[in-house]
């Protein structure tokens, strides 16, 4: 990719190694968790998902932007990432959907991005070594700077009041079976389009609402969505589910997963890197099926302190044995880590949102 006079920009890791590359998107400096992503296809919905707030992203496939951007997917209306490194950055999109470029819409939400760099090596130093603080960086950037800034800077734990709704809002839909209440962490468009899909619709309410709020709706159900960060810096909303449970059918999406382990009382711990990617194979425990999924998180719920509660793990993570799903049939409570409105397999996962939807019919029926 040139030599390294040619290089414009930079990142520097807490152990003081330097990766040269290329700028494209937003020339800004920026501090990140660093974390890598093995999807093949869907950077435009990687860099658009709030889960990734304060994340700099290296993507392992080695090519990124050849197929542009266009205006139907985006997970949300404002991208929050923290940055995008890749191998290849190609600015010539080939797409009959593209309406713009990766680079033309990271530089518009302030996201920085570079090219050129080893990302392979990079991969298998997140790998080895955990998920750490890098700087995003201009190639004059002196090394003892870079070090002095990264010791200096601390990622902040706002993200999912950051990234979640500030007021209450509605989607319906065509004849309309169901009332969702979902609470916002950082919830992905498909999501919502997912239950329109199916009859239902959806009240999205921000990751605070209280319990008092949430049942002034009468939902019939209530969902907790995915979001950034760690599932302890939101004691709130651990508080609402641990409140409502048992009088709704509940459904949880990775962080609202993890919100519900912590609402029974188990704990949760941060992965040394994370899953994040569409790759991953699962292990339903109660029809013993695999399924692929796709999935995006740095913490797990601890498996041992399940035991005692009133939970029961349904899934399980044929890579490393993490905790991907749990239940409480008396509550008619339920979760996954895993991302199955993301169309991982490609419908390996969509059985959950038909799942919800019977109980919620169920619930009805014997009201």
């Amino acid at each position: 990719m040139g030599d390294k006079m040619n290089y414009d920009r930079k990142i520097i890791l807490e152990d003081g190694s330097e990766y040269y590359g290329f700028s494209f998107g937003a020339n800004t400096e920026r501090v990140c968790e660093l974390v890598f992503n093995t999807s093949m296809v869907g950077y435009q919905e990687i860099i658009s998902d709030p889960s990734y707030t304060y994340q700099a992203v290296v993507m392992t496939y080695p090519l990124i932007g050849n197929y542009g951007v266009n205006d139907d997917d985006f997970e949300t209306i404002r991208p929050t990432i923290g940055g995008l490194i890749v191998r290849e950055y190609n600015d010539l999109p080939s797409n009959f959907r593209s309406t713009q470029t990766l680079s033309q819409v990271m530089e518009r939400y302030g996201i920085p991005g570079i090219y050129g760099i080893d990302t392979r090596k990079l991969t298998r130093s997140i790998r080895d070594f955990g998920s750490r603080k890098v700087l995003i960086t201009d190639i004059g950037t002196p090394l003892e700077q870079g070090l002095e800034t990264l010791k200096n800077s601390v990622i902040p734990t706002d993200s999912v009041s950051k990234v979640s709704c500030k007021d209450i809002w509605c989607s319906e839909a065509e004849n309309a079976e169901y009332h969702v209440v979902a609470i916002d962490c950082g919830m992905k468009r498909n999501i919502v389009r997912s239950f329109n899909k199916r009859s239902c619709k959806v009240t999205v309410v921000p990751w605070n609402t209280s319990a008092k709020e949430i049942e002034y709706f009468h939902p019939d159900g209530i969902f907790i969505s995915n979001g950034p960060g760690n599932p302890t810096d939101v004691p709130e909303t651990v508080e609402t589910i641990k409140t409502l449970r048992g009088k709704y059918p509940i459904f949880g999406i990775c962080l609202g997963h993890q919100i519900i382990a912590l609402s029974y009382g188990a704990k949760t711990y941060k992965l040394k890197f994370g899953h994040r990617g569409g790759n991953h194979p699962v292990r339903n425990l109660e029809n013993n099926k695999i399924e692929i999924t796709s999935q995006n998180h740095s913490y797990a719920v601890d498996e041992k302190s399940i035991c005692g509660t009133e939970l029961m793990v349904t899934h399980i993570n044929l890579l490393d044995s993490t905790v991907e799903g749990v239940k409480c049939d008396k509550d008619k409570v339920f979760s996954v880590q895993y991302h199955p409105e993301s169309a991982p397999g490609p419908q390996d996962s969509a059985y959950l949102f038909d799942k919800f939807i019977r109980m919620m019919k169920e619930e009805k029926c014997n009201a």
